[in-house]
């Protein structure tokens, strides 16, 4: 793989992964992935921020090979997660006289998850710095985006700050830097989605206490490096802000065509009231869409059959999910549809304790839609309407 200088002696000497399709054996990755590693070479001192999945060890001692660096000496952990620290075992080996810099949880989390020797490390506090001669690096730690032991490390004079999984996107490109600002974004979203939107509270105070570092390059550990800092940070703005879109998001599943044909009608009473709606089946939808649609909708209504008196098992993993990413969803109900005996509302619902959103009241028939169920479904996005008239996001 080749390598970048993004500044004067600073490398990025990263692994593409062109061909990795799931990530944490959950989440898709439809445009594969990158794991970044940067080498910031000093006057006196050289440091390597990051490494990579152990399975792209090969390419990141290659492409330092590629790069005027003779020796390493510092080896900085932003994270302790595997894909950006697996490969620090065998560079220790390689660079016996090297040592982590990283902070007391990170140093606790890869004695635990790598075994590396307690000899080996340098445990950096917040705002502390290393000088490398003429580069100095400044730790800044950022908890929970989103390990407890995350922080950000800046290369003072070059103003290039390295924010590991922060800022990221499961994207993999040739070239170094963004170069197509829209895929980026839709990246991007979906990765915030996925991964740092449990923690949106969290990342208010991070994007406030970045106001007091000056730098003009973001270089995360998957993805493309941000030119542009304002972009990708509006985009966080506005998605761990409060404010929420003129949309319904409707997970569903259909044995038996009730609950589809239920789905279908309600998505049309909903688009009539003047309202987006995102209908995802969830027997064919990859839940990183899903996951990205979550990200600012105002509600969400779950569709589903009884099975064995309760909630399909898709219908179940997808409920919770979205109550582990912890959208900012401000409304929610059900529709479904059962055989003999109902216990959908109460099981759903009682899943949902970490977004508590205002729970509409849901519309359950039993076996095939009838007329009366129809109104029912006119009713509730005749209710939905009106909540997003008293949020103002709909004239």
């Amino acid at each position: 793989m080749a390598i970048h200088e993004l500044k004067p002696n600073i490398y990025y000497v990263g692994a593409k992964d062109y061909d990795r399709q799931l990530f944490d054996e959950l989440i898709p990755l439809p445009d594969g992935t990158t794991y970044n590693s940067y080498l910031v070479i000093g006057s006196k001192k050289t440091a390597l921020v990051d490494t990579v999945d152990g399975t792209k060890f090969y390419e990141l001692v290659a492409n330092i090979k590629k790069t005027p660096c003779k020796k390493i000496d510092y080896l900085v952990s932003n994270h302790a997660e595997q894909d950006h620290s697996e490969s620090l075992v065998k560079l220790l080996d390689i660079y016996p006289d090297a040592k982590v810099v990283t902070n007391a949880k990170g140093k606790e989390h890869l004695m635990v998850h790598l075994h590396i020797p307690e000899d080996r490390f340098i445990a950096k506090n917040d705002g502390e710095e290393l000088s490398l001669g003429d580069k100095t690096l400044v730790f800044i730690e950022a908890p929970w985006v989103h390990w407890p032991e995350t922080m950000f490390t800046l290369a003072k004079e070059d103003k290039i700050i390295f924010t590991c999984d922060f800022f990221g996107t499961h994207l993999s490109q040739s070239q170094p830097f963004v170069t197509d600002e829209a895929k980026t974004y839709e990246s991007a979203k979906r990765y915030y989605a996925e991964i740092m939107m449990p923690f949106r509270k969290l990342i208010v105070r991070h994007l406030k206490k970045l106001e007091n570092y000056d730098f003009d390059m973001i270089a995360p550990s998957h993805g493309p490096i941000h030119q542009k800092p304002d972009i990708i940070i509006n985009a966080y703005k506005d998605w761990i802000s409060d404010n929420v879109k003129n949309e319904v998001i409707i997970p569903y599943v259909s044995m038996h065509h009730s609950v589809k044909e239920m789905v279908e009608y309600f998505t049309t009473a909903l688009i009539e009231r003047g309202i987006v709606v995102k209908p995802f089946n969830l027997t064919v939808t990859d839940i990183g869409e899903l996951a990205m649609a979550l990200v600012d909708a105002a509600t969400l209504v779950v569709g589903t059959p009884a099975v064995l008196t309760g909630a399909h098992p898709t219908v179940v993993s997808a409920v919770y999910l979205a109550n582990a990413i912890r959208p900012k969803t401000k409304f929610a109900t059900i529709i479904g549809s059962y055989g003999w005996k109902c216990q959908l509302p109460d099981q759903l619902v009682d899943m949902l304790t970490r977004i508590r959103p205002e729970l509409i009241d849901p519309v359950i028939v039993r076996g095939k839609v009838t007329e009366e169920g129809l109104t029912k479904l006119d009713e509730l996005a005749n209710k939905i309407q009106a909540k997003h008239k008293e949020l103002g996001i709909l004239k």
